[in-house]
């Protein structure tokens, strides 16, 4: 890696941007899921800031309990703070205690990057809110009932009340989804909203990002065996529904839907269509007053592979308008032309199987 490293810093020579750091990460057999994720999040610039503050403002708590996000810090910590500007670093023991929290991450066959990035953001999440619950229950026993200010309480399904914690994951990555369904005989609208920290997304054939996202918003009929159950005329009736995105979040997660379970074939297949995904992007399945939000891609979790049970994962990262490529132990430069080489295969059966399988987006305006 030696070579490696010495080659991508002649590459960037004087543009090599000061304080960054570009390292690969050493393979513990199939841990490439894992590898090409913790890249796209390292330089995810507001969490890679996030959780080195987390770091620092943890690191005197010499008895802290071990978990994921400790070693996730531990990690991103030990990267900014190399000495040199390139090398390879070995995530052993995020890896270790991976495995040792979840099962499904413990053997050596192929894994899925989504469900593992799914995981490891909703894990962080539960860690954030029990010590922010804790950190609050230290400050009611120590001080006096009249000066806690009780915010809006949110009902929970079993009839407990609590409030939400909105943890700075949340600030980053959550959006609002508002799923509108309209009762065809009295025209009334009844609105549900729920949250999401990335948005999955059916694709077709020769198709784009803003075709599959104008397909996720479409109006569906809800009729016959789907009828809508109407409030209103309290009773079964015709419907239309359709999902608009309410608030869109800072950080734009796209999980492509690779790998479709097929039927007739008792298994899942993988699909190699050609999805363009643009490097500017323009959300238009919006609810006022988030209208036309853009946003700009800055990384990519790519699949290598025919199938959906072996294969590869490798990431593009956008790091200073230099886009760079990463492959467990490897890192080199790529010209921002060859993103496109990601989009997928128009034919069914193509020798190219590096196709864009996560995308990462960052908004270029206001999201709050």
């Amino acid at each position: 890696m030696g070579a490696a490293g010495s080659k991508l810093e002649k590459a960037l020579g004087d543009q090599f941007p000061e304080g960054e750091r570009y390292f690969g990460f050493e393979n513990f057999g199939n841990t490439c899921y894992c590898n090409s994720v913790l890249q796209a999040l390292y330089f995810c610039v507001p969490f890679r800031e996030q959780l080195l503050e987390y770091y620092t403002s943890n690191k005197s708590l010499a008895d802290a309990e071990e978990n994921l996000m400790t070693c996730l810090a531990d990690l991103f910590s030990q990267i900014s703070s190399q000495k040199k500007k390139t090398g390879v670093i070995a995530p052993k023991r995020f890896v270790q205690r991976l495995k040792k929290q979840n099962e499904l991450f413990r053997s050596y066959m192929h894994q899925d990057a989504h469900e593992f990035l799914n995981y490891l953001l909703n894990e962080v999440v539960d860690i954030l809110e029990k010590e922010a619950k804790a950190t609050k229950t230290q400050h009611k026993t120590s001080s006096s009932p009249e000066k806690i200010a009780n915010g809006p309480k949110a009902p929970l399904a079993n009839g407990v009340h609590k409030e939400p914690v909105v943890t700075w994951v949340h600030n980053i990555f959550q959006g609002i989804l508002t799923n509108e369904t309209r009762c065809l005989r009295c025209e009334t609208v009844t609105a549900r909203d729920e949250t999401f920290l990335d948005l999955s997304l059916d694709i077709e054939q020769n198709s784009s990002i803003t075709s599959c996202l104008k397909n996720f918003s479409s109006t569906e009929t809800l009729h016959s065996e789907d009828k809508f159950f109407c409030d209103k005329c309290c009773s079964l009736q015709e419907a239309q529904k359709r999902m608009k995105i309410k608030k869109p979040p800072h950080i734009l997660v796209i999980h492509l839907k690779r790998f479709k379970y097929m039927e007739q074939l008792g298994r899942y297949k993988k699909l190699s269509y050609r999805v363009v995904f643009p490097l500017e992007l323009k959300l238009s399945n919006t609810v006022e007053p988030y209208t036309d939000v853009e946003y700009s891609l800055f990384a990519v979790v790519v699949h290598v592979g025919s199938g959906p049970n072996h294969g590869h994962y490798v990431s593009l990262v956008k790091s200073h308008n230099h886009w760079l490529f990463f492959d467990d132990e490897n890192v080199e430069m790529i010209e921002e032309s060859a993103v496109q080489t990601f989009f997928g295969s128009s034919q069914e059966y193509s020798s190219n199987t590096d196709h864009g399988y996560i995308l990462f987006y960052e908004s270029l305006g206001p999201t709050k």
